[in-house]
């Protein structure tokens, strides 16, 4: 079990990326008001967790529906998370991890920027759907390692909130500069 809760709290650590997801909030809600940046930070999480625990539950169902073979999933999963990886090793920002001008404009026009870019595709994006999947795949049905992985998902998911809640008090501190 511990061996399933390391790996899965690494996994989702680096495909979902608590830190940088804080600071983008920061940057996205620094004109909103203390209650709307709880508000979305809540929704954002909330909904971020519910998908990811629909594909921790009924990912492999829906890639069988598919027809996308695990080793497929497996490959391309690797693929990303060593993207995720290189840019973290490297401290470059990808589109995996962050949005583009475009991306964040739009998102400040339609002022709620909970489900779109924070919840998907930030929180619950393609490589932490995709790790998810292969996770809980490779329980092969062990209650124990299920609660396992689901325990370092919602971990990191609660890490991700705790932060985002913080983030502006720490662009405070540091300035706009400093974030």
């Amino acid at each position: 079990m511990s061996d399933a809760l390391i790996i899965g709290f690494t996994t989702f650590f680096a495909t979902i990326g608590p830190i940088d997801i804080a600071v983008v909030y920061a940057a996205m809600s620094r004109e909103m008001s203390s209650s709307q940046r709880w508000r979305t930070a809540l929704r954002s999480v909330a909904l971020a967790s519910c998908l990811l625990y629909v594909f921790a539950f009924f990912g492999q169902v829906l890639l069988d529906r598919l027809g996308i073979s695990l080793p497929a999933l497996r490959t391309a999963g690797g693929i990303l998370l060593f993207l995720v990886g290189l840019d973290m090793v490297f401290a470059r920002h990808s589109g995996v991890s962050s949005t583009t001008r475009d991306e964040d404009h739009e998102a400040r026009a339609r002022k709620d920027i909970a489900v779109f870019p924070l919840a998907t595709p930030l929180i619950a994006g393609p490589g932490a759907i995709g790790a998810v999947i292969l996770l809980m795949a490779n329980t092969d049905g062990d209650l124990i390692k299920q609660l396992a992985i689901v325990s370092s998902l919602t971990l990191v998911l609660l890490m991700t909130l705790a932060l985002m809640l913080v983030s502006s008090a720490v662009q405070r501190l540091l300035g706009v500069t400093g974030m």
